[in-house]
Formats: structure tokens, sequence, C-alpha cells
């Protein structure tokens, strides 16, 4: 991608976190808030704590696969004719590299294709010393308003 903005709507964090993360919905559950909106990149943290981690006190891949899905999902919509457009999720994957076990977790959304009708993101989540923790790829539909 070049170095122009990709997004359509620009946004804060603040603002982000306000009208996209909200009561009652997984991400704000779990802790995801958005720290950074660059021109052609989103960035999340989560916590690792009692909700994120599974039974030997490790971060959760589903954990991983829920901030990866809510950074590209949030990214991707901001890459749209939000009148006219609306995006959904179609495939994710994932490879977890290395286990946490507490502090944050910070996941870098950058997309590979952004077309008319997909996109293509790649997430890298990160551990507090900028390791890398979980690499993900997820694609979305570009569907038309009814």
């Amino acid at each position: 991608m070049d170095s122009a903005t990709i997004f359509t709507v620009p946004a804060t964090p603040d603002e982000i976190n306000e009208t996209q993360i909200v009561e009652g919905q997984m991400a704000r559950h779990i802790g995801i808030e958005i720290t950074e909106v660059g021109s052609d990149f989103m960035v999340a943290r989560m916590p690792v704590d009692h909700r994120t981690i599974q039974r030997i006190g490790i971060l959760h891949g589903g954990a991983s696969l829920a901030l990866a899905e809510t950074i590209g999902s949030i990214a991707a919509s901001y890459c749209i004719d939000r009148e006219k457009q609306y995006i959904v999720g179609q495939e994710i994957n994932a490879n977890h590299i290395r286990p946490v076990k507490s502090g944050y977790v910070h996941a870098t959304a950058t997309p590979l294709h952004l077309g008319k009708s997909s996109q293509v993101w790649d997430i890298r989540i990160r551990n507090e010393e900028g390791k890398l923790v979980c690499v993900s790829r997820f694609t979305v539909a570009v569907l038309r308003k009814p």
C-alpha cells in the first residue's frame, strides 16, 4: 500500500472506542481498545487477564482471534462508503507463536488488499516487549446496503 491514507472516514482512537467498542459486546467485555490510527494501519490492545486466559494461565487462542477480528473489522469498516456499504467477516486464520501470561497484547492491522467486494487484512499481535505472539489473516466481504 502507498503512504496515502486508506481510511475513508477519519477517526481518532477515542471516537472509535466510543462508537465501535460498545457495552454488552465481546470487544468491550474482554477489554479491547483502539490505541492508534495511522494513515494505513490501526492498533488495538487487549489485557491478558482472567477474561482472556485459558486454563493453564496463558493467553487463549480464541481471545487472540477475537482481538484480530475486532481490529480487522473496525479497520475495514473505515475503508468503505458507510452510507452505501457494510462489511462482514468471511475467513480468519491464525498462527500462535508464543504464549503470554500477563500484561497486554497489541494488534496491528494493515491491509493486504482493499477491493470493491473484499478486503484482506494482516494482523500481527505482539507482547509488551514487541515479540510476535500471533499472526492472523482476516478476509471481509464488502456488501451493499439494501
